[in-house]
């Protein structure tokens, strides 16, 4: 059967990147908006002690995202390259497993959660104030992650078949959803964060359903029902290119778990208590998310072009999507930047009401916390460009430096120094060392693609 040739090796670099990012990067940050607002709904309802119960909470997110994009982006990343080297067969066979170990892997996760529920939460950071509303959110949302899991994971195979807009529309259909649901299902029917939880797990249903009905609609492989028999050989091929983007969250998850317990610690030693600082990282982190929604949107559209075109050995187009990123994502990084630094007090506003203690914290926190998002774009665009060229160590490296051999001991550090406030701080230092570090192995790839760019030319 003939297939649509793949538009990666023909486009405008600028028109496929526009194609491929926009739409990913406007459903990224609509996701990460409804999870904003879904903050909001609750700290106007329950109270900033639902805020903090929220993020107790986040690191289970963080374990699906982590296993989501291990499979979705090894996947993608694996399916373009295929696609490069023209082999359809193997292409399709990648794409075929990965469905079925998101569908595998969400149900043992959504099982496990339910069984370790509460030693997971005492594991997170709860303290006795926030581990009831940790649990009843928790508890609720386990029901989703199958369906969270699964959107998270075949998206990146959706924009890599060409189809970002209808990859886009799925993510955003849930996440209006979440946010009609949840004013009516905390304030109408006065559910209060059990209510937030059901419209999340309703939200995630649709967007999982949506994506599901595309399989047999895919226009670069057409689909045959061995392709979905997994097979150890795909599978470790995902895991490979996948694995940058799993040490990434793996690393986030251990960064999450041990900055609550430090909140919790040092702040139990303070002025602010225990409950202000765990309430306002996490409102922070997630507001944060806006940022890395819109630079990871951005790796997401070049990393079907880098890996089509690397395969395929058009390494001047390899060149011109890269640098086009960075261009892009270092203007991106600095509105943000201006953004945070000059709303603090008006963006913790928006998550309810505490007493002095807690706006004073929050704005410091957040002004320090975001002090260097300047230059997170480029570090986060040069980890995920290693993967994409089929150079899964070095990405998996990058991504384990920045979050466990940087930030984590940066963190301990500045808060044995200066308590809780040293958690300021940490980030900001961890991100100047990540950029040299990131920027060192960059400059040497490009040495290499060119060398080999000099041998066919010489052929």
């Amino acid at each position: 059967m003939t297939t649509i040739e793949n538009p990666m090796g023909t486009q405008p670099i600028k028109k496929l990147l526009m194609q491929l990012a926009v739409p990913a990067m406007i459903a990224n940050v609509v996701n990460a908006l409804y999870n904003i607002v879904d903050q909001i709904f609750i700290g106007q309802g329950v109270g900033y002690l639902g805020n903090a119960a929220t993020n107790i909470a986040f690191p289970i997110t963080t374990i699906c995202l982590a296993l989501g994009l291990m499979t979705g982006v090894g996947a993608a990343s694996n399916f373009n390259l295929e696609l490069g080297r023209k082999e359809v067969e193997k292409a399709r066979r990648i794409a075929g497993t990965a469905v079925v170990q998101l569908i595998v892997m969400g149900i043992a996760v959504c099982v496990i959660v339910q069984i370790f529920l509460a030693p997971l939460m005492q594991l997170f950071g709860a303290t006795d104030q926030i581990f009831d509303y940790a649990m009843e959110y928790s508890r609720i949302t386990a029901y989703g992650i199958p369906f969270f899991l699964f959107s998270t994971g075949f998206n990146p195979l959706v924009r890599s078949d060409g189809r970002a807009t209808f990859s886009m529309m799925a993510i955003i259909a849930g996440a209006v959803l979440n946010t009609v649901l949840d004013p009516i299902f905390i304030f109408v029917f006065q559910m209060g964060i059990a209510g937030a939880a059901w419209a999340t797990v309703i939200s995630q249903m649709v967007s999982a359903l949506l994506l599901f009905a595309y399989i047999p609609k895919f226009r670069s492989v057409k689909f045959q029902w061995e392709d979905f028999i997994p097979h150890m050989k795909q599978v470790e091929a995902i895991a490979a290119l996948g694995l940058t983007s799993f040490i990434f969250q793996i690393s986030a998850l251990i960064v999450q778990i041990v900055s609550n317990n430090l909140l919790k610690t040092y702040g139990a030693m303070s002025i602010y208590g225990s409950e202000i600082p765990i309430a306002v990282g996490g409102i922070v982190s997630k507001v944060f998310v806006i940022f890395i929604a819109l630079i990871i949107g951005m790796t997401q559209g070049v990393q079907p072009i880098v890996g089509y075109n690397y395969g395929a050995k058009y390494y001047e187009r390899v060149r011109q999507t890269i640098f086009l990123a960075l261009k892009i994502g270092f203007g991106l990084s600095f509105v943000t930047w201006a953004v945070f630094e000059i709303f603090p007090l008006q963006i913790i506003q928006l998550f309810g009401n505490g007493n002095d203690l807690y706006f004073e914290f929050g704005i410091r926190y957040m002004r320090y916390f975001m002090l260097f998002t300047l230059i997170n774009g480029i570090t986060i665009l040069i980890t995920t460009f290693f993967p994409a060229i089929g150079k899964a160590k070095t990405g998996a490296f990058l991504s384990l430096a920045r979050q466990l051999l940087i930030l984590l001991p940066v963190m301990l550090l500045m808060t044995y120094t200066f308590g809780v406030e040293g958690m300021m701080f940490a980030t900001p230092v961890s991100d100047v060392i990540s950029l040299v570090l990131c920027l060192f192995f960059f400059k040497r790839e490009l040495h290499d693609i060119h060398m080999k760019e000099e041998l066919i030319l010489s052929k």
